[in-house]
């Protein structure tokens, strides 16, 4: 299970309300959340954008996404 996708989708409210926020159907909220093995890059900065950046776009594609080092 997508650890990531599973925290974006409790902050949301539940599958369909993290779709709505991200302008995807809620199967494939349920496809990456129990199949996919990473977060697919076109969507990442929409779940960031749709939990307020509790879930970060390093947490879900460190490959992608380097941590921010300037803090």
């Amino acid at each position: 299970m997508n650890i990531s996708i599973q925290k974006a989708v409790k902050i949301a409210g539940g599958q369909s309300a993290l779709a709505r926020k991200c302008g995807v159907e809620q199967g494939y909220i349920w496809y990456w959340l129990h199949r996919a093995k990473k977060t697919p890059a076109e969507i990442v900065l929409k779940i960031e954008a749709a939990t307020d950046g509790q879930i970060t776009r390093y947490e879900m594609r460190p490959d992608l996404y380097p941590p921010d080092d300037t803090a």
